[in-house]
């Protein structure tokens, strides 16, 4: 990208004029790429506003009508999937490969939550009455806030936007201010559609301005937010003069178990492409590892030499690589700190531990931890980058007892080829999501949904459908 675009706040299916305060540049290289807008009070006040008066009318359409046109943006998406995926590239950093798989991913996601308009069911429920039937009936919550964050800022405006729209809400979308030309470039595609005015709606701003705007508004029903725990703690005291539903997905923290009669290859590869997928800045992928002490030394030795063969650079200026870099200047700090942190507490890097030498981006080099402890900051605070720490462990209870000791309860992972160690770990973990003898990823079916600091509610699927839903209970006497 050598233009440096100007965009504009989406409102009621027309680009609102209004003055660009906010650059975005380039993680790999800080290169200025395009300049957004902090949304205005009034802003903000005429997308709620927007999306307020269009809802009767969308949740009064049949939803096979609404859900044509999430396959109208859907095809869309795929006719500008190269596009779109180096933007994301550009503005976020991850490598090529991976934005194509998330555009890709978007599209597939927009047809499936489509196909659920002839699925959405209410029950009928068993009266005690004589000649009386109860139905209870599943109905849109109104508007929705969807607040993004930046590490999966294309597929998270479809994972917010595909069920509000198909179960009859509409919906106002604040992208995160570092990814925010993704979005704008979304809000183009949707513009070329005949979608109603106001369905879908893009201001752009801070969390500090925007954001609160958004959170504490009476006008809206369900605020749907992806993002940090201390983040999510504000949106809930925001939100609560209006008793608003919260749907929050936060931070993660998930233990990789590696027991001694495991596949140490499939184990390493796995966890290797847990770690440095999207540079480690992705809240379910593996972020500590619990090895049985019989193959500590054997997996620890695998794990570095894997690491270190990790590929990483400016992922628009080279070719095949496996990670880009950090997305900001803050994020770099924080994960050198930590690994300083860490070795002066006692752990020994086997391999990266330094800002990387890769010009004006924000690069770390691919990172392992050895001899970590639970109490260490590293095994107990989320990272968002390129560095895992190993802690050895004598057998599985010790192993299940660390992994549940945590704040934190989104997912986490074993290996093991023992049948019955995988099922009691299954039984055991304290967390929204398991993945045995594979890398963390979840499928859009499933329920993407976290434990105690982790969030309130969960995304994909029949469970994260019906959560931008109300029940309504009719009682008929005849």
């Amino acid at each position: 990208m050598t233009e440096i675009i100007h965009y504009q706040n989406f409102i009621a299916n027309a680009f609102v004029p209004s003055d660009p305060s906010i650059e975005v540049r380039n993680p790999a290289n800080n290169q200025l790429l395009a300049r957004v807008p902090e949304a205005s009070g009034e802003q903000v006040e005429a997308a709620i506003a927007a999306a307020r008066h269009a809802q009767k009318n969308w949740a009064a359409r049949p939803a096979i009508e609404r859900a044509g046109y999430l396959r109208k943006i859907a095809s869309k998406v795929r006719d500008n999937a190269e596009r779109l995926a180096h933007l994301i590239t550009a503005e976020q950093g991850k490598v090529l490969g991976l934005a194509r798989v998330e555009v890709n991913f978007t599209a597939d996601y927009l047809d499936y939550m489509a196909e659920w308009a002839r699925r959405l069911e209410g029950e009928v429920l068993t009266s005690d009455r004589v000649g009386e039937n109860i139905f209870l009936l599943r109905k849109p919550l109104g508007v929705v806030a969807g607040i993004l964050p930046w590490n999966f800022p294309f597929f998270l405006i479809a994972r917010k936007m595909a069920p509000a729209l198909v179960t009859g809400n509409t919906i106002v979308i604040k992208p995160s201010e570092e990814t925010p030309i993704n979005c704008f470039e979304f809000a183009r595609l949707v513009a070329e559609t005949d979608l109603p005015p106001g369905v879908f709606n893009v201001v752009s701003g801070t969390g500090a301005t925007v954001g609160q705007r958004l959170t504490r508004h009476a006008g809206v029903d369900l605020i749907s937010f992806t993002g940090s725990v201390d983040t999510g703690s504000r949106i809930m005291a925001a939100a609560a003069p209006n008793i608003t539903k919260l749907n929050l997905e936060l931070g993660g923290k998930a233990p990789a178990i590696v027991l001694a009669d495991a596949d140490l290859e499939l184990a390493v590869k796995a966890v290797t492409a847990s770690r440095v997928i999207n540079t480690g800045q992705v809240c379910n992928c593996a972020e500590r590892v619990y090895v049985e002490r019989k193959v500590a030394d054997q997996f620890i030795e695998q794990m570095a030499a894997s690491m270190a063969a990790t590929r990483y650079g400016d992922p628009l200026a080279e070719g095949d690589l496996d990670m880009g870099p950090l997305i900001n200047q803050a994020a770099l700090d924080k994960v050198a700190q930590m690994v300083r942190t860490a070795t002066g507490q006692g752990a020994e890097v086997v391999t990266g531990g330094a800002v990387a030498d890769k010009g004006a981006g924000f690069h770390y080099q691919p990172t392992v931890l050895a001899g970590c402890g639970s109490d260490m900051a590293i095994m107990r605070q989320e990272i968002f980058g390129p560095v895992l720490p190993i802690q050895i462990v004598e057998d599985l209870d010790e192993a299940i007892a660390l992994a549940n000791d945590s704040e934190y309860g989104l997912t986490s992972s074993v290996y093991t080829r023992s049948l019955s160690a995988a099922m009691r770990a299954s039984n055991e973990l304290d967390f929204g999501e398991t993945y045995i003898n594979r890398e963390n990823f979840e499928a859009m079916q499933g329920f993407h949904a976290g434990a105690r600091k982790s969030g309130i509610g969960g995304a994909d699927g029949k469970h994260g459908l019906y959560e931008y839903t109300h029940t309504h209970v009719v009682y008929i006497q005849i």
